[in-house]
């Protein structure tokens, strides 16, 4: 398999530290607001890709966190306000009750388009004892230090800083405002928080806990370097999140990992472009974004927004219209058309099955994937059976829950009607052959005239 890994900027072949399993950690949701179709696009994109991984034959770790404290506005984390009690105030409700609310709404979303669950998926607020042990590493090496208000990364120390985004500090210097930078005391722009200290702006910060720097919480950063390493090793095969991580939050995760651990914290890093509206990253802040529940209220069905997602590679932008995932809902109605209509099980198709497979091994091309799925479905020289062994093969990554559409069936209100159809036809009563026609689509059914009788779909 084939993956464009950001780090180099080249797409590489996947060899994993180990043969037989991948670890792969992916950034969750910041649990304050409700999940939109943006998120979407990278939640089902680590599951094709995992689904992908799986279907090579390889056994996947995934890990994902879900924050729940920590994560700040502002352009650096040591500016505006958390965004759990920015949440917590505009609701009226406590942090904790946000935090539990918005992390149901997430995992309610992913059930409706089918993305599975992570192996662990780790909240932030019960992994604060790996958070400090890592803090208190980083700070007996020398690459932390305190100030009154917060415990630093010292960015100067690492010299390697800045190779993931392609930026040097001294162009991250010229690129932050010094209006930003609320600590006196902080050393370089660039330096980014491992612990807040519950003094100043955040004395009344809901969440804290007690620490070798006194009572706070933890930086957003530092919580992903926890858990990764907890849960998965000091180094890792695969990193995934959007592409907006690539300057700050993952050049940072990669900064205090390595510093503390002195080797390689990922080997590949996999991003996601935006889903875009009218040209416009789909955003809460831009107030331009659609939930599933958006999704349901226009009839369509959230799964069809893999299959949208899947028409266009990863690491391109894809501008949503309702135009466009109606369409992809058309599709997906066809698949779950032929899957009602079959039940008996053939053989795989090699042919398809390795086309399939080649295509997502080229960095996921699902684009590629998906051509091979309509292709496959109008070959004449498969037969049906087989046609839907192979099907049912390909939705092992597409996910599409094909396997579990219930099978078409003919009530027995329907079966008088079609004989008594049949017998119209055979007597050439054409008005009564008619009438019955109309009887049969009000309860549902599509009905074709072919040579051998009245069908029913």
């Amino acid at each position: 398999m084939k993956l464009y890994n950001t780090k180099s900027r080249t797409i590489e072949d996947f060899v994993p530290i180990n043969d037989k399993v991948v670890t792969m950690y992916a950034c969750g949701p910041t649990v304050y607001g409700y999940t939109h179709i943006g998120h979407m696009r990278k939640y089902i994109g680590d599951d094709v890709l995992r689904r992908t991984l799986s279907l090579l034959g390889y056994e996947v770790k995934h890990v994902m966190n879900v924050t729940d404290v920590g994560h700040l506005t502002g352009d650096r984390d040591e500016t505006g306000e958390d965004k759990m009690e920015k949440g917590a105030k505009k609701e009226s409700k406590t942090v904790w009750d946000i935090a539990q609310f918005y992390t149901d709404y997430f995992n309610n979303t992913m059930s409706k388009v089918n993305v599975l669950s992570p192996t662990i998926q780790a909240k932030a607020t019960d992994h604060i004892a790996e958070m400090i042990t890592l803090n208190e590493q980083l700070a007996a090496k020398g690459f932390a230090y305190e100030t009154d208000q917060a415990l630093y990364f010292d960015t100067s120390k690492d010299s390697r800083y800045g190779e993931l985004s392609g930026q040097k500090l001294s162009d991250k210097e010229v690129a932050v405002r010094d209006d930003v930078i609320i600590d006196p005391q902080k050393k370089h722009p660039a330096d980014f928080s491992l612990w807040f200290k519950r003094v100043g702006k955040f004395a009344d910060h809901a969440m804290y806990w007690p620490s070798p720097w006194g009572d706070g919480f933890p930086g957003w950063h530092i919580e992903c370097s926890a858990m990764a390493m907890h849960y998965l090793g000091e180094t890792i095969d695969i990193h995934t999140g959007g592409i907006d991580h690539i300057p700050v939050h993952h050049e940072n995760e990669i900064a205090q990992s390595e510093c503390a651990t002195g080797h390689d914290f990922v080997h590949y890093w996999v991003h996601y472009d935006f889903l875009l509206v009218n040209g416009e990253k789909m955003a809460k802040s831009k107030q331009n974004f659609y939930t599933v529940d958006d999704i349901v209220a226009h009839n369509i069905d959230p799964i069809a927004t893999r299959l949208m997602f899947m028409q266009t590679n990863y690491r391109k932008p894809l501008n949503f219209t309702w135009e466009s995932l109606d369409a992809a809902d058309q599709q997906l109605k066809k698949l779950q058309k032929f899957a009602a209509h079959h039940e008996a099980i053939g053989t795989i198709s090699d042919t398809y099955k390795n086309s399939f497979a080649e295509g997502l091994s080229d960095d996921l091309n699902t684009a590629k994937a998906l051509a091979i799925v309509w292709e496959l479905l109008g070959d004449n020289s498969v037969s049906e059976a087989d046609k839907w062994a192979t099907l049912l093969y390909f939705d092992q990554v597409l996910g599409l829950d094909l396997n579990g559409i219930e099978k078409f069936s003919i009530s027995v209100e329907a079966q008088k009607l079609l004989e008594m159809r049949d017998t119209a036809r055979a007597e050439k009563d054409f008005t009564q052959s008619d009438e019955l026609r109309r009887q049969l689509e009000g309860l549902g059914y599509e009905v074709l005239d072919t040579a051998t009788g009245t069908k029913l779909q």
